[in-house]
C-alpha cells in the first residue's frame, strides 16, 4: 500500500511517472479513442464535453481499439459513433467510478513500484 492519499504527492517537485493510457472523450454522440501518458496536457488541446474512461494502454491498445470498433469509425479521425456497443465497452472500463480518480490510482501505484512512498 502506499502511504499517502490517491491524488496528493509526496513532494510536488518528484516527477510522475509515465503511465500511458487509452481516452475515451466524448463531445455530443462522438468518442474519441486516443492514447498518452499526460492526459490533462492533451485534452487542454482537445475540444471535448466529456472524459468517459481511461484504460491502461499505449498505442498497440488504441490500434486494437480503432480496429474493434472500426465499423463505428467516422472518417479516417480517431472519432467513432457512440453506439451501444462502443458505450458498453466504455461503461465496463468506468465500472461507474471516475476516470480521474482511477488515473490517479494508477499514477500513486506506479509510483509505489518506483519506491516512492
Amino acid at each position: 500500500m502506499c502511504g499517502w492519499p490517491v491524488g496528493e504527492y509526496i513532494d510536488p517537485g518528484l516527477p510522475l511517472p509515465r503511465v500511458d493510457v487509452v481516452y475515451y472523450l466524448r463531445l455530443g454522440e462522438r468518442v474519441k479513442i486516443g492514447t498518452t501518458f499526460n492526459p490533462r496536457q492533451r485534452f487542454a488541446a482537445l475540444l471535448h464535453e466529456e472524459v468517459l474512461a481511461f484504460e491502461p494502454g499505449d498505442r498497440a491498445v488504441e490500434k486494437r481499439r480503432h480496429v474493434e470498433f472500426a465499423d463505428d469509425r467516422l472518417g479516417t479521425s480517431e472519432w467513432f459513433a457512440l453506439t451501444p456497443r462502443l458505450r458498453a465497452h466504455i461503461e465496463a472500463l468506468a465500472d461507474g467510478r471516475d476516470p480521474w480518480h482511477t488515473h490517479a490510482r494508477w499514477l500513486s501505484e506506479a509510483l509505489r513500484r518506483r519506491g516512492v512512498s
